[in-house]
């Protein structure tokens, strides 16, 4: 079974999530025949002090919001 992990900065809905796994799985049955039943979404929402982009923490960094 594929599995499609996303990491992200909190703060989205459920709705918004609910939304872009329905696009991943349609995605993957589109490009590569997956049924829905057979693949796996996972998200982990990674704190703001603890993801770095170019040597900055995104909580140095002014919030954008999602």
């Amino acid at each position: 079974m594929p599995i499609v992990r996303v990491e992200l900065l909190p703060g989205r809905s459920p709705e918004m999530k609910q939304a872009l796994v329905d696009r991943i799985i349609a995605a993957f049955g589109e490009v590569c025949g997956t049924k829905p039943e057979a693949l796996d979404v996972i998200f982990t929402e990674v704190a703001r002090e603890d993801w770095f982009v170019g040597g900055q923490s995104y909580a140095a960094k002014p919030a954008v919001k999602p």
